[in-house]
């Protein structure tokens, strides 16, 4: 455990140097600037300056948190996702990547805008309506990501697990996907059912069993 902190946190050190120097210039600057600048120029520069300097200040921020992040998902990805058996997780982990990184620069940018003058709270109103009439749009479809989401949690079976469906059907685990999983018949057909009906009804694992047997 130990290790993989230590490795972890040079990971995070090499990939948030540079950010974190630039960020180091720019304070030194702004220091600069206070103490010799601000008094020799007007209080409107003054304003006008403080909104440009507020801007490269989050900028420098957000990326090194987006440096930080990536080396814990880069590490994440290398010792976890790539060692699972699931392609569930492989599929995800580069949608769950994008979707930080948008937020962050979503956050960044309604902590920007204010400086200017802009008034968010329409704006986020607007993204909550946005986002509730996607939600319901695609209700089945985000149930099913969850759902896939838990059955990688609870691992209630795994890729080359045999297990009886809750159609009857006693099938061999091919692959677990995001939306749906994919299953190999005894009479060798392809069988496709939706991750919501697997969490919600009840799944028999003859694997798990056998494994018991042989254990004992």
């Amino acid at each position: 455990m130990q290790k993989i902190s230590k490795r972890i946190g040079w990971e995070i050190i090499r990939k948030s140097f540079l950010p974190g120097i630039i960020l180091t210039l720019f304070f030194i600057a702004y220091v600069f600037y206070k103490k010799n600048i601000v008094p020799e120029i007007s209080s409107e520069l003054q304003i006008a300056l403080k909104k440009y300097i507020g801007t490269i200040f989050i900028i420098c921020i957000v990326f090194v948190i987006q440096r930080i992040l990536s080396s814990i998902l880069a590490w994440y990805k290398e010792n976890i996702v790539l060692k699972t058996k699931t392609t569930l997780d492989d599929k995800l982990f580069p949608l769950i990547r994008r979707s930080l990184k948008i937020i962050i620069w979503i956050v960044a940018l309604l902590i920007i805008l204010p400086l200017y003058g802009v008034n968010i709270s329409a704006l986020v109103a607007m993204l909550g309506v946005a986002s509730l009439a996607v939600a319901l749009a695609a209700q089945d479809t985000i149930a099913n990501i969850i759902a896939g989401f838990l059955i990688l949690i609870d691992s209630p079976f795994e890729v080359g697990d045999k297990i009886k469906l809750p159609t009857g059907e006693v099938v061999k685990v091919l692959d677990i996907g995001i939306r749906r999983s994919k299953f190999l018949s005894e009479d060798k057909a392809i069988v496709f059912v939706p991750n919501l009906s697997l969490i919600k009804n009840k799944i028999i694992n003859y694997t798990y069993t056998e494994e018991e047997k042989h254990g004992d």
